[in-house]
């Protein structure tokens, strides 16, 4: 048997991920007094070095592209590092009859480093969504429980957007948003005669400087990295804060295993491959928080099995992996005329977009419950490889007369994409698959995946109001999509828009929920889960400012237990 090397050292916390709620906690935590060790399965990150933030396409050996265009289906070569639906060695499986995809990132800071920034509150209303139309659950907690942490979140790492009152939309922190572009002004004026609500977007960009971080450039490259670290990212912001206390030991390279238990029943330590050794190694800590991301959570919990735990650790309850939810989405694009009399210009801003319509008919009868926020965006980017696929998908042609016509219709696009929530069904989850393992020996996630006729109702309604904007703003609207086949409406595959959540959720009752509302195992108190994988419903904002706001919380509570000696 191999032998198993194990720290010297017992730590009072050791965090496994270091995204949103990784990062988050060991701030908390280490300027709170704690001593932390950071468990991260990828490698390090050099803004400086791995971001290409001002490269231009002649300078990558495939201009972004990749080998054969292959880079195209991974957001292209320009993107922040490690982030792939595909990871060599690691894979996921799906079952017959689903259709999931599983996006990663194996780096530290995770998602948060190519994140598109979209920072919205949940409204009081999401955490009580069972109590609205009598689907889903309620959560154990209130927005009234967590607005003191998204207020604690929004100050330290900066969100721009306004002061609304959208009852979907609960106003923030707020540093003063860009001006709205050319594009976002047309579609503004048609929702405004068409009463749509559309308003500034609410991101994790700054426009002043804020502790200690430079202004926004607008150079509009977020998705690449930012080298500035005007945009937020937990490698950026959180994390540098950690290190400075001089209490957080971070590990990289290190692929999770499983949790070990203690005799009287509590997490002792954190056995993981190193993968540059290929050696199997052990962490000990006295208290410990999963944040790998959500389905990664569950599957080290599930993988971290025992006479104690036969169905996985602190799965009493035997809903780890269940109530798996990603966020509806369905697109689509209009081509606007007047754009093309538009003198040439820079379209300077952030890299996203600065007006979003929030959910707005919230107060009336829809033929779906719950409801969707709208993203949309669109002009003179930089062109870069693809940029054109769609131009000579509808227009045939060749050589000069396809160029004059990629030029004529260069920047009079805006895309819409709808972002809806998704009531969990007993057909979505995640589970151990019994014959597949990774490339250090660990049994993998096999998914489950069905949307129901309620997500496609909400699909077609996203249709539906994309063309009535397009229209009403004059444009021609071009619609992709089929009410048959495997996406009607144009829904997106499980997973594909990147919000998996749910899986490890919280709740009052141990025979119902893995979690308390402090992110705690009922069945071991010292383990914490600051996730999206606690999430009790997948309401229409994007899930990464909750996560924050969520392990703030439940970090302050972790540091509260730690001092009384609870943990």
């Amino acid at each position: 048997m191999a032998e198993i090397i194990r720290s010297p050292k017992t730590y009072d916390v050791c965090i496994i991920g270091s995204g949103a709620g990784g990062g988050t906690a060991a701030k908390v935590l280490t300027e709170g007094g704690l001593s932390v060790v950071m468990l991260e399965a990828g490698p390090p990150v050099n803004p400086a070095t791995d971001f290409k933030e001002n490269v231009w396409p002649y300078q990558l050996p495939h201009r972004g592209a990749g080998v054969g265009g292959q880079a195209s289906e991974n957001f292209s070569e320009f993107l922040a590092p490690n982030g792939s639906w595909d990871i060599e060695g690691e894979p996921y499986t799906v079952a017959a009859g689903s259709r999931f995809r599983w996006f990663r990132s194996r780096v530290v800071g995770g998602r948060t480093n190519h994140w598109g920034r979209i920072a919205l509150r949940f409204a009081p209303v999401d955490f009580r969504a069972r109590s609205s139309d009598g689907m889903g659950d309620d959560w154990p907690i209130t927005y009234d429980d967590l607005a003191p942490y998204y207020d604690k979140v929004e100050s330290y790492i900066g969100v721009f957007g306004t002061k609304e009152n959208v009852p979907s939309a609960p106003d923030g922190i707020f540093l003063p948003p860009p001006k709205p572009r050319c594009t976002e002004t047309i579609v503004k004026k048609a929702c405004d005669k068409l009463k749509v609500t559309c308003i500034p977007s609410r991101l994790a960009i700054i426009t002043q400087p804020h502790n200690g971080r430079p202004a926004c450039h607008y150079c509009g490259q977020c998705d690449r990295g930012c080298i500035s670290a005007s945009n937020f990212s937990s490698s950026q912001v959180m994390i540098p804060a950690a290190e400075k206390t001089g209490r957080l030991t971070l590990i990289t390279g290190a692929m999770a295993r499983e949790i070990v238990l203690r005799k009287d029943g509590k997490a002792e330590a954190v056995s993981y491959i190193d993968k540059a050794t290929r050696t199997e190694k052990r962490v000990h800590a006295n208290a410990f928080i999963i944040a790998a991301s959500a389905c990664e959570s569950a599957r080290l919990l599930l993988n971290s099995n025992s006479t104690s735990f036969p169905d996985g650790l602190a799965n009493s309850s035997g809903v780890v992996g269940r109530y798996l939810t990603d966020s509806v989405g369905s697109s689509g694009f209009g081509q606007f005329p007047q754009l093309a009399k538009v003198p040439t210009h820079n379209h300077d801003g952030v890299g996203g977009m600065h007006m979003y319509m929030p959910w707005w008919k919230f107060d009336r009868k829809n033929e779906f419950r719950r409801g969707y926020h709208i993203e949309f965006g669109g002009g003179r980017g930089l062109p870069g490889v693809g940029d054109f696929d769609g131009v000579c998908e509808y227009y045939e042609g060749y050589g000069a007369n396809l160029k004059q016509k990629c030029r004529e219709l260069y920047g009079t696009f805006i895309g819409f994409a709808g972002r809806g929530e998704m009531i969990p069904n007993p057909n979505s989850y995640c589970e151990i698959d019994p014959n597949t393992v990774d490339r250090w020996g660990i049994p993998v996630l096999r998914f489950h995946w069905q949307w129901s006729d309620n997500e496609v109702k909400m699909a077609r309604d996203m249709q539906q109001t994309f063309r009535m904007i397009v229209e009403a703003a004059g444009g021609t609207y071009y619609d992709r999509t089929s009410p048959d086949g495997p996406n009607p409406y144009g829904i997106e595959d499980g997973g594909v828009i990147i919000h998996e959540l749910g899986v490890v959720r919280m709740g009052n009752s141990p025979k119902t929920s893995a979690l308390n509302g402090y992110c705690q195992a009922h069945d071991v108190k010292n383990i914490f889960v600051n996730d999206a994988a606690p999430f009790v419903s997948n309401p229409d904002k994007n899930p990464t400012l909750t996560i924050m706001a969520l392990s703030w919380r439940a970090s302050e509570y972790l540091l509260d237990e730690a001092k009384k000696g609870n943990l």
